[in-house]
């Protein structure tokens, strides 16, 4: 397989162009995909046709094709993303009024094992490589019609995939999404189960998405059995991680919190969630549930959920998060590959 422009920053589309080249050519590429959202090499106008010929053989720009789209009937798209060597990942797109959010994923299914997730159930396959996870973006941004600059784009890692176990792509591919495509870092977050040496290195990061902790427990027996990574990452070492995080100026912590009927959703937890992130320049989001085939959990009644928030908030900002895509299994947690689950798709 010839190599992509996606997953390149500028100066590897130099170093790939060779001294024969220009340098502002590479610069002309660079523009054209990642701000203009250009798909094809072919559609680079101001770039010679023998160098758009050779780019077409040498260097195409190497999106993921789209291979399904599944249409909520709130509006949400879930995409299943057919990848260079055929594995096939998940990418989610909700539009809200002026603005959007795309879930991206960083792995191909995922190792992590949290039991309230129909992700887990993939197990994992791969990494993806930068490009991967950029190109999500761009063809997602792509397909509908997003412009840089002018659409409010949200993004959020926290479709298939532990982010922090393929740090050095998500964050390569972070860097092309602030520098290539004018997203804002206060736009983008990563979301982590707790890899504590992940964490901090995360934090030594110049350019770098923000951190969400997902917490889902209030004890640490709790959280060993929602998420057996637990037993290697304690959850005291994690709030002790979290505590020395270094927040930029503008920046939040988020922990989510996945609240289950008659698990984790009591009073009682609540107050101990309290404890655990009152201390902390932090925020929580609060999810019900999302269930699932597979899934030996219900949600809670939405009384619950409020009794739940209601003591949280005294002493941090706490929000229900909206579940999205309910009906096409796009809601958080559900990123089950679509081959997987019998719905009618909406092909392209």
């Amino acid at each position: 397989m010839p190599q992509s422009i996606v997953g390149m920053e500028l100066t590897d589309i130099q170093q790939a162009l060779g001294a024969a080249e220009p340098g502002f050519r590479a610069r002309q590429i660079y523009e054209a995909v990642y701000r203009r959202r250009v798909t094809d090499v072919r559609e680079i106008s101001n770039l010679p046709k023998a160098l758009r010929d050779r780019l077409g053989v040498e260097l195409p720009v190497g999106l993921p094709e789209i291979e399904r789209r599944f249409e909520s009937t709130d509006g949400t798209r879930r995409y299943l993303l057919r990848l260079g060597d055929g594995k096939t990942v998940e990418t989610v797109w909700m539009p809200e009024g002026e603005r959007s959010t795309i879930c991206i994923s960083s792995q191909v299914g995922c190792p992590v094992d949290c039991k309230f997730c129909l992700t887990a159930l993939l197990g994992l396959e791969r990494h993806l490589t930068a490009g991967e996870i950029a190109g999500q973006v761009l063809r997602v941004a792509a397909d509908n019609a997003l412009e840089a600059g002018a659409d409010r784009m949200n993004i959020v890692m926290m479709g298939q995939g532990e982010p922090l176990l393929n740090l050095g792509n998500v964050i390569k591919a972070t860097r092309l999404m602030v520098d290539g495509m004018a997203i804002s870092p206060r736009r983008i977050t990563l979301s982590t189960s707790g890899i504590i040496p992940k964490i901090e290195e995360l934090g030594r990061e110049a350019v770098r998405p923000k951190l969400a902790i997902s917490l889902n427990a209030s004890t640490e027996e709790q959280r060993r059995e929602l998420m057996p990574i637990t037993r290697k990452y304690h959850l005291a070492e994690l709030m002790e991680a979290c505590r020395r995080y270094p927040l930029r100026p503008w920046e939040k912590l988020t922990f989510e919190y996945v609240l289950l009927k008659d698990v984790n959703d009591s009073d009682a937890d609540a107050r101990r969630v309290v404890k655990l992130v009152a201390k902390l320049n932090a925020k929580v989001n609060l999810i019900a549930l999302n269930p699932g085939p597979g899934i030996p959990y219900e949600t809670p009644l939405a009384g619950r959920v409020e009794s739940f928030q209601a003591i949280v908030r005294r002493a941090v900002p706490c929000f229900v998060r909206k579940p999205r895509g309910l009906d096409v299994f796009a809601a958080c947690g559900q990123l089950k590959r679509m081959e997987v689950i019998q719905l009618t798709p909406v092909r392209v």
